[in-house]
Parts: C-alpha cells; sequence; structure tokens
C-alpha cells in the first residue's frame, strides 16, 4: 500500500525569505508562513483569531523564484510534504521541529503597483450596414476554428 504525505498552505509571509546556496551551488530558501483562523470563544462570546506559523523551506529553482518574488506579507499558496527533526540548542536542550518541503509554490493577490497592465484593446472592425452575405461577416477572424 502507498503512502501520501502532502500538505497544502496559503498563507502571509511572515518576513522577506533568506534564501543562500550550498557549498555544490544549490539554492536553499526559507520562509515564514501565517495561517489564521477565527473561531467564537464559549466562554466570552467573542471572536478570537489563531494565527499558526509554519517554517517552509524551498530548494533549487524554486528557491530561486520564492527568493526573488516572495515579499513580506504577500499571500503565497504552498505544496509540499512535512517533516520532523530534532536539534540540541546553546543550552543542551533537546527541541523538535516540524517544517515543509515546498514542492509547488503559486503568489495569489494582485501584484504590486508597477507590474500592472491593462491587456490591449483589440479594434472591431466596423460593421457596415445594410450588407447581407452569410451571416459571418461580422465574426472575428482570429478564431481558431
Amino acid at each position: 500500500m502507498s503512502s501520501v504525505n502532502k500538505t497544502i498552505l496559503m498563507g502571509n509571509a511572515g518576513r522577506d525569505p533568506e534564501i543562500r546556496y550550498t557549498t555544490s551551488g544549490k539554492a536553499v530558501c526559507n520562509l515564514s508562513i501565517a495561517t489564521s483562523s477565527r473561531r467564537k470563544d464559549k466562554a466570552t462570546g467573542e471572536m478570537v483569531e489563531d494565527t499558526q506559523w509554519h517554517r517552509v523551506t524551498f530548494y533549487d529553482r524554486l528557491a530561486e523564484i520564492a527568493g526573488e518574488y516572495i515579499k513580506k506579507g504577500n499571500k503565497v499558496y504552498v505544496e509540499g510534504r512535512l517533516t520532523y527533526g530534532k536539534y540540541t540548542d546553546k543550552d543542551g536542550v533537546e527541541k523538535n521541529t516540524t517544517e515543509i518541503i515546498a514542492t509547488e509554490m503559486q503568489l495569489v493577490g494582485p501584484r504590486e503597483q508597477g507590474e500592472r497592465q491593462a491587456p490591449a484593446e483589440k479594434p472591431q472592425p466596423a460593421k457596415t450596414p445594410g450588407k447581407t452575405g452569410s451571416g459571418f461577416d461580422d465574426m472575428d477572424p482570429d478564431i481558431p476554428w
């Protein structure tokens, strides 16, 4: 039987990505992504926002793209797999870690102001009144069929 380890996140970048390169020249990019949910507190009746922080690591070309295009606050969609690890901090205490190794990434939402361009308008051909024919005279000649 096969197994699946897939995580999907859509949240906001908590800081600008940190990109570095291994000794062999491969790119590695680290990023924190915040996801939030809202719930009603049963005791007080107030809405409470719960924010979770996720450590995401990108490799190779995806790391270079993430490092170039993601900025703090950008909404980003990430697919990847969960990994777990342990390390010992400077005080000798063993800590557990959880991170997502990204396999896909997409920026979500509007682009920055300087990147926006309106699509070019295609001029419409003038209709000739009273013209009779096959009924296809006013169709767009660029339709591929």
